[in-house]
């Protein structure tokens, strides 16, 4: 469906979960994709809190390739709360979820190639939250912000949307019972879910949408819960 050949996509936590979902779908598309994570990866292992680090990668992905077509902003955040965070954790959880995509975006625009985009992945926990999720939060809430920000400083020069996910669970796990059916879609998602539209919203297909938050949540923003509905129970 999609055609990347001889594209570069820059992916950031993409050595698992929906990051190395994300990788597999663009490199079967035919694109070069070079990854920093944390753990071990077949491109860069690195720290995204840490400045230094995210220069010596984009260095890298210029040195080896000269361009760049897509930045995926993956990387997920520390997620920490009121409760037992510290200072230092939530510093942390905005550096990763919110100031590494902006410096690697700064640090990428001169090199942004024709039809360059942009994806921040964000959370459904952008617009609510349980309990002690304050770190996590505020950083998705953050680049969620920060996108529609960045698609106006780069109008003309790279399109820059987000997607929200709700439930994506990285194991593939299949869920019967109340899990699946308290979500309108039926089911809780998976990577590819998220993918998908990822490589969507990067492509020629996508060319008129910037600015833009995607929520892929199946539904579950939208549902309004009372106690017994959809196997809810307040207990």
């Amino acid at each position: 469906m999609f055609d990347f050949k001889n594209k570069v996509a820059v992916v950031t936590g993409g050595a698992r979960g929906i990051g190395k979902c994300i990788c597999e779908q663009f490199r079967a598309a035919g694109a070069h994709v070079c990854v920093i994570d944390l753990i071990e990866n077949d491109y860069f292992v690195g720290d995204l809190s840490d400045k230094a680090t995210l220069e010596r990668f984009a260095e890298r992905v210029i040195a080896d390739y000269g361009k760049v077509d897509y930045l995926i902003n993956n990387a997920a955040p520390k997620m920490c709360g009121i409760e037992g965070g510290s200072y230092e954790d939530f510093e942390y959880a905005l550096k990763v979820g919110v100031t590494a995509p902006f410096y690697l975006s700064k640090l990428f625009a001169p090199h942004f190639a024709e039809g360059a985009s942009i994806v921040n992945i964000s959370s459904s926990r952008d617009r609510m939250s349980q309990p002690n999720t304050e770190s996590y939060t505020a950083a998705k809430g953050g680049i969620s912000a920060l996108t529609h920000s960045l698609a106006v400083s780069f109008a003309g020069k790279a399109r820059v949307n987000s997607i929200s996910p709700g439930w994506i669970d990285t194991n593939y796990t299949v869920y019967e019972g109340p899990d699946a059916t308290q979500q309108p879609a039926g089911r809780v998602g998976n990577p590819p879910d998220i993918a998908n539209m990822v490589l969507y919203l990067c492509s020629d297909m996508a060319g008129f949408i910037t600015g833009e938050n995607i929520c892929i949540d199946g539904g579950m923003t939208k549902l309004m819960i009372y106690h017994g509905d959809h196997g809810w129970n307040l207990n």
